[in-house]
């Protein structure tokens, strides 16, 4: 070939070369296909499709913060030893681990009527990261989400999302149902009570879940379960908790308590009902409550925000998450990520007390068969076996991060073939498997589940395992549970 033709000939090659480099540097400008001519030799002409590119549209960069000042927002106050205790020692395990980098401010006893004003003066002072801790601040926090959308909303309980709105919540269904195991073997009566702040479906499961337990037991022992429900109709009303506590020991004859409010209020009562010769046993709520009633504390649930927030904070400072990316964003985490436990006291050390060891040698003493495997076993050991089937699920947890996993979590196994075949999703007992049997507590369009929507009973069939969604939206109690109104 002559000279002159082997230089078009590489002009051809470096320009096709150019073009392929091109596409694949499209991720920041797009291919677009044009038409040349180049001469071959001195008297022939090739037609060559040549890529030349145009710019991509422009998508403002989202940087992640060098530093993050994150608020809190409690319903009520810090000093409840329940939830918003909990909530706020979160907050300061956060603090102190994230100092570098971290400031962290809160508002505690917030009401919905206040919610936006407080979010108001939390945006004017430079806070981008703000957790709203109560199921009746959803609305609100949604609302504000659109009014200032670069700052980025967590809210607690909830099921309202956006682009910078993402929900979480550490459910502890699983431990009342093992507080119920204990509850089934200590009640001499057969009758359990329970004192509900509200009769939503986050408190209705946790009730069920406690019943269950009780009934697990308790039948075998040839008693007749049945746990009675007085709610209050607020979060934080200690006396209220009282009276409801007192009502069901002195008319309905209750020997066993469990309970939804925020104080330690009903253990203290309890205690002093045994200092005055009458036992009724008592288990606490979200916070560590041993000591406000050593002679009463079975055992209880324990709630670790610090989790959930060490995640969320994490993700935010590394980019993972910005206020354009939350619509997703919906933590449901259970016994298996470490954020709820089974326990009456947290030890100076970080230990806790899963059992009152008072009452240990009672439940070693009470012996039953294990239903899963007919194997005749402590209550105590029943507890401990069922904690562990429970906790053990290591995939579970990334499928908890997102409200578009949520479907897959109540997977027990997946078949990947080969000599595994059977792998191991999520925990291997679930407290809400058929048969099961219940109630609605409303139907029609007041009904916040498919069950009740469509009739006035339910019934789960035997061998059935119950998802995330109808957890979530369980409105419903099984049929030995005995709704008395509020107090």
């Amino acid at each position: 070939m002559p000279r002159q033709g082997a230089l078009y000939a590489v002009l051809v090659v470096a320009i096709v070369v150019a073009g392929v480099v091109g596409y694949f540097l499209g991720t920041a400008r797009v291919p677009q296909a044009t038409t040349v001519t180049v001469p071959v030799g001195t008297t022939v002409t090739r037609v060559v499709t040549v890529a030349t590119t145009v710019a991509a549209p422009t998508i403002a960069p989202v940087t992640p913060p060098g530093k993050i000042k994150a608020a809190w927002i409690y319903v009520g106050p810090i000093g409840d030893l329940g939830w918003s205790y909990m909530h706020d020692l979160g907050r300061r395990v956060v603090e102190s681990l994230f100092k570098e980098w971290l400031e962290t401010t809160y508002y505690e006893k917030v009401s919905e009527a206040e919610l936006l004003s407080r979010i108001d003066e939390l945006v004017r002072a430079g806070y981008t990261v703000i957790f709203t801790t109560s199921f009746e601040f959803m609305e609100k926090t949604y609302e504000a989400g659109k009014k200032y959308p670069n700052v980025m909303f967590f809210h607690c309980s909830g099921y309202m999302r956006r682009e910078n709105v993402g929900t979480y919540f550490a459910d502890l269904y699983q431990v009342y149902y093992l507080n119920g195991l204990m509850a089934g073997a200590l009640t001499k009566t057969g009758k359990i009570g329970y004192v509900a702040a509200f009769t939503i479906p986050e408190v209705v499961r946790h009730i069920n879940a406690f019943a269950i337990g009780a009934r697990e037991v308790g039948e075998q022992l040839g008693k007749s379960i049945e746990v009675y429900v007085v709610e209050l109709g607020s979060w934080v009303a200690p006396d209220k908790a009282v009276d409801a506590a007192r009502y069901l020991i002195d008319v309905v004859g209750v020997d066993v308590i469990a309970f939804t409010e925020d104080t330690s209020a009903i253990v203290e009562f309890a205690q002093d009902l045994y200092r005055r010769g009458r036992q009724v046993y008592v288990f606490g709520h979200y916070g560590p409550m041993y000591e406000y009633g050593p002679d009463v504390v079975v055992s209880g649930q324990l709630v670790r925000w610090e989790v959930i927030y060490a995640d969320i904070l994490v993700k935010i400072r590394s980019g993972i998450l910005n206020p354009t990316n939350l619509i997703n964003v919906d933590y449901w985490y259970l016994l298996n990520s470490g954020a709820v436990e089974l326990g009456a006291h947290v030890f100076e050390n970080g230990t806790v007390m899963m059992v009152n060891p008072k009452f240990v040698p009672v439940l070693k003493n009470v012996v039953i068969v294990d239903k899963l495997t007919g194997e005749r076993i402590s209550v105590y050991d029943l507890v401990m076996r069922r904690y562990e089937q429970m906790k053990y699920a290591p995939l579970l947890q990334p499928l908890q991060f997102s409200a578009l996993t949520h479907k897959l979590e109540n997977l027990t196994y997946v078949d990947i073939g080969g000599r595994e075949r059977r792998y191991l999703v999520s925990a291997i007992f679930e407290p809400f498997t058929g048969p099961l049997e219940g109630w609605c507590l409303y139907t029609g369009d007041k009904a916040f589940s498919g069950y009740c929507r469509k009739a006035d009973r339910v019934t789960i069939p035997a061998g059935v395992r119950l998802g995330h969604d109808d957890l979530w939206n369980m409105d419903w109690f099984v049929s030995w549970v005995k709704y008395l109104g509020r107090r």
